[in-house]
């Protein structure tokens, strides 16, 4: 009997010793189940990808929550819907796409984007860019008549904007009085572009301009230099467009070297 007490109390002991460390792994013991720490850290790395951030308050929720989680999977357990073909296959989905997301993570992590890349990029779109803007503004009709019509207007006074509020069938800039801003005439078709840097500063075209949207009256309000945005302004953004370019890439290069029957 005396042997038997001690090897119980030595039991309790190694028990009592173990309870710190299993307290350290584990947030909860469920119907005598351990729920590891791990899981609420892995779920507290998910709600900061979504770009919320894991404040101190959070701690508490994030632990109910796994531990909610935990009491409602043994309940499925106990139901036996783990067995059930949809739940297999729902599994292998998901296992599907954590995979294909722990791939494409790799692949980004060991094919970074270099700075080289990103100033190249935007070497080319600078290039592309360069030269003048122009500031213009247009009236568009449908008819080669009307657009003649609103041309003699002009010419004996009519203002430019209230026509364009009120005949121009363009809506986005008619409300504007035709305005179009600044822009590089490559942005427009090429009949209303050749028209464009035709006119001098403060000339409206004298015919009409036929493009395939209808007829053309167009003013020229301003020239300058092209307003490129600083490097630094768009590095992040290119940056973003060449990954994912590399990364369109690396899925193409593993769709064609796939045996597919």
């Amino acid at each position: 009997m005396k042997k038997q007490i001690l090897s119980a109390l030595a039991a309790a002991a190694v028990l009592a010793a173990a309870t710190p460390a299993a307290l350290a792994q584990n947030i909860a013991i469920v119907n005598g189940k351990a729920v590891p720490k791990a899981r609420m850290e892995a779920l507290a790395q998910q709600v900061a990808r979504s770009g919320r951030p894991v404040t101190p308050e959070m701690q508490g929720q994030l632990k109910d929550e796994v531990i909610a989680r935990e009491i409602f999977m043994q309940e499925a357990q106990a139901r036996g819907l783990d067995a059930t073909e949809d739940y297999k296959t729902q599994i292998d989905l998901a296992r599907q796409a954590i995979l294909i997301r722990e791939l494409f993570a790799d692949y980004q992590k060991k094919n970074p984007v270099t700075d080289a890349e990103i100033q190249a990029e935007y070497d080319k779109f600078a290039a592309a860019n360069s030269g003048k803007e122009y500031r213009a503004r247009h009236i568009l009709v449908e008819k080669e008549d009307q657009a003649k019509a609103i041309i003699a207007q002009l010419k004996k006074g009519g203002k430019f904007e209230e026509i364009a509020k009120k005949s121009s069938k363009d809506p986005g800039s008619g409300a504007n009085g035709g305005s179009l801003d600044w822009a590089s005439p490559s942005s427009y078709v090429k009949e209303f572009s050749d028209a464009l840097v035709a006119l001098t500063k403060g000339k409206t075209t004298e015919t009409p301009v036929k493009s395939q949207f209808g007829y053309h009256i167009i003013r020229l309000d301003d020239i300058r230099d092209a307003q490129l945005p600083k490097f630094d302004e768009v590095k992040a953004q290119i940056a973003q467009q060449l990954q994912q370019q590399k990364m369109a890439k690396y899925q193409e290069e593993l769709r064609s070297k796939a045996k597919v029957e």
